[in-house]
């Protein structure tokens, strides 16, 4: 008997070393997620939108943009899209992988630093011109090796192996098909960027892209790399969170699709078939996720603002009117007001009140915290975000097409509102992961894990090999 006493307890020590090596596991790559989502707030408080609301001023008093550096808004818009989207999107994606022993906080540490040093970079030569075409090729060679090594290590991720006596599962799950589609449209762009960059380098006179090439450009990263990602994203998370039945499979290809070929004829040159088709993927994918049809039970809004899935729907709403103004520019833009509109309510009316919406949800999990550090300034931020973008995307094209002269004053307005937006996203963040309580702390595996199934997802493997 005594001999079974003691040799009893060793399978609970095994359990308990496993249980450790787990949470350790998580803990680091919840660090280095951290660390991504702050540098991104950095890029999306200061250089993207504070930039963006002194470009607006500018633009504003001098009535159009004749008098502001082409240059500044590229800067501006770099910022946005690369080091705030680009570093969320990254940041999870990294989280996402499968841990590896040493590639675990490696890799992405690396990419980390190159990336944000890229972006800082290019913003630098943006807005001073200092070493302007040394910085600029050097600035988009980094992003284009922080993606290439991104791809090499999400290639190591395999799909699960059908189990014996199951029938095989299909290879690839829709919105994993979008999310890589995203990330070819971000491949795609990284090299588009590095080539234009090289070439601005040894021919250019000036530092910024020619106007037709950064319309296309505006295509692939708008509608090729940002769209088809959230969608993605949509359609893995929002049947949980919304209570709403998974995407119709035949619509969402023909969002696809549709979303697919507007970008290659956008970056052909062939603008208004190009928005049509862009429009009519807007309007289809809403159909898709179902987001017109009521939840078949009661969202999951826990630890965070329950006006959570009327913000999701909003975002969809920006989307199809980013694709309507896109065809109304198309046609009838003269001065860049319909344009701006339509790539504001793209960029801001859709992907930053998902981002806005969904961050508060999934971010504190991932980040290692167990919830947002406030409901109201979560709900604030939102409120702020769509007054400030409906009277921006409402004023714009009346300002800059000289139909209501005294939309220019609004302009400001529109620009304030955002601005305060988007500072409450980012100080309701950072006080999260700086004093939110630790999801770490809990007694065995079952505990963490059950706590992310209830999130929707599933929690990585990680434990360290034998």
């Amino acid at each position: 008997m005594a001999t079974v006493s003691q040799i009893e307890p060793a399978p609970q020590v095994e359990v308990a070393n496993l249980t450790t090596g787990i949470i350790g596991c998580e803990r680091q790559k919840s660090l280095m997620l951290r660390a991504w989502i702050l540098s991104g707030l950095f890029f999306m408080a200061l250089p993207g939108t504070l930039l963006g609301f002194s470009n607006l001023m500018a633009i504003s008093a001098h009535h159009g943009l004749a008098f502001l550096p082409a240059a500044w808004m590229e800067g501006h818009g770099h910022a946005q899209m690369f080091g705030w989207i680009g570093s969320f999107i990254l940041g999870i994606g990294f989280y996402s992988q499968p841990a590896r022993e040493r590639s675990m906080v490696r890799i992405p540490m690396v990419c980390f630093v190159l990336w944000t040093l890229g972006v800082a970079m290019r913003w630098f030569a943006n807005i001073y011109e200092w070493h302007w075409r040394s910085l600029l090729p050097i600035s988009a060679g980094f992003e284009l090796i922080v993606v290439l090594l991104f791809l090499a290590a999400a290639m190591h991720h395999k799909l699960p192996e059908p189990t014996q006596g199951k029938p095989a599962k299909p290879r690839m799950e829709l919105w994993m098909a979008s999310v890589l589609l995203g990330t070819a449209g971000l491949t795609a762009a990284v090299v588009f960027n590095f080539v234009e960059c090289l070439k601005l380098a040894t021919h250019g006179t000036l530092l910024s892209f020619p106007h037709a090439l950064d319309q296309k450009y505006l295509v692939l990263l708008g509608w090729g790399f940002l769209v088809p990602v959230v969608w993605g994203f949509s359609a893995r998370w929002l049947p949980v969170f919304l209570a709403i039945a998974k995407p119709d499979a035949r619509l969402f290809r023909v969002a696809l699709t549709l979303d697919l070929m507007g970008v290659l004829c956008g970056v052909a040159g062939w603008i208004k078939p190009a928005t049509i088709l862009l429009t009519l993927s807007a309007v289809t994918i809403g159909f898709a996720l179902h987001l017109t049809q009521r939840p078949h039970g009661r969202p999951k809004v826990q630890g965070i603002h329950p006006s959570f899935p009327s913000f999701i729907r909003v975002a969809y709403v920006w989307l199809a009117i980013a694709g309507a103004m896109s065809v109304w520019a198309a046609i009838a833009d003269h001065h860049g007001g319909i344009w701006g509109a339509s790539r504001h309510a793209l960029t801001v009316g859709f992907a930053a009140t998902m981002v806005f919406s969904i961050g508060p949800r999934i971010l504190p999990h991932f980040g290692g915290v167990q919830s947002i550090f406030s409901k109201r300034l979560m709900f604030l931020s939102l409120l702020l975000l769509q007054m400030g973008c409906t009277l921006r995307v409402s004023s714009e094209p009346l300002a800059y097409e000289g139909l209501f002269p005294f939309a220019w004053k609004e302009l400001p307005v529109s620009g304030m509102l955002e601005l305060s937006g988007v500072l409450l996203f980012a100080t309701n963040l950072s006080l999260t992961f700086l004093l939110g309580r630790s999801a770490f702390a809990v007694d065995n595996c079952s505990s963490l894990t059950g706590r992310s199934a209830s999130m929707g997802y599933e929690l990585e493997k990680c434990s360290p090999k034998k």
